[in-house]
């Protein structure tokens, strides 16, 4: 599984959202500036959130994105499949002949399918809080570093 640089802007952004916004609203261009990512790609990335209803967006001088539910709720698989649609291993095309259709239903069950079972308990077992408490963490611990 390879993560889309659209997915990886996407997380990086949530996580400053989450660790940065309390009950305000956050201008876009901030989380852009933060990161290194482009406000125009970041809106796109955005556009993709709103619809799937994982941020909220207000226009206006106050305006800017908030989280639409607490960080807790809001899990790295939802995340994934408002951005880029489904991250699991496409199922094995079955083969017209006996043999093949045997070979393709133990990839299919072996391989694909424990895949995708494993991939799903991890990513839907990860939340936005989650990586939001790392980050500070880190972020706390590096504070902390002297270099001599």
């Amino acid at each position: 599984m390879k993560f889309s640089k659209k997915c990886r802007y996407g997380l990086r952004a949530l996580i400053d959202l989450s660790a940065n916004s309390g009950s305000e609203h956050i201008v876009l261009g901030n989380i852009a500036q933060r990161n290194g990512i482009s406000p125009q790609y970041l809106e796109q990335v955005f556009a993709s959130l709103r619809r799937a209803g994982i941020v909220k967006g207000i226009k206006g001088s106050q305006g800017g994105y908030r989280l639409n539910a607490d960080p807790k709720e809001i899990t790295v698989a939802a995340i994934l499949e408002a951005l880029d649609g489904s991250y699991q291993i496409e199922d094995e095309e079955a083969p017209v002949d006996s043999h093949g259709r045997g070979i393709a239903a133990s990839i299919q069950e072996l391989v694909i399918d424990q895949v995708n079972s494993q991939l799903d308990q991890l990513l839907k077992g990860i939340t936005l809080d989650d990586l939001k408490k790392r980050y500070l963490d880190y972020k706390e611990y590096s504070q902390d570093m002297y270099y001599i």
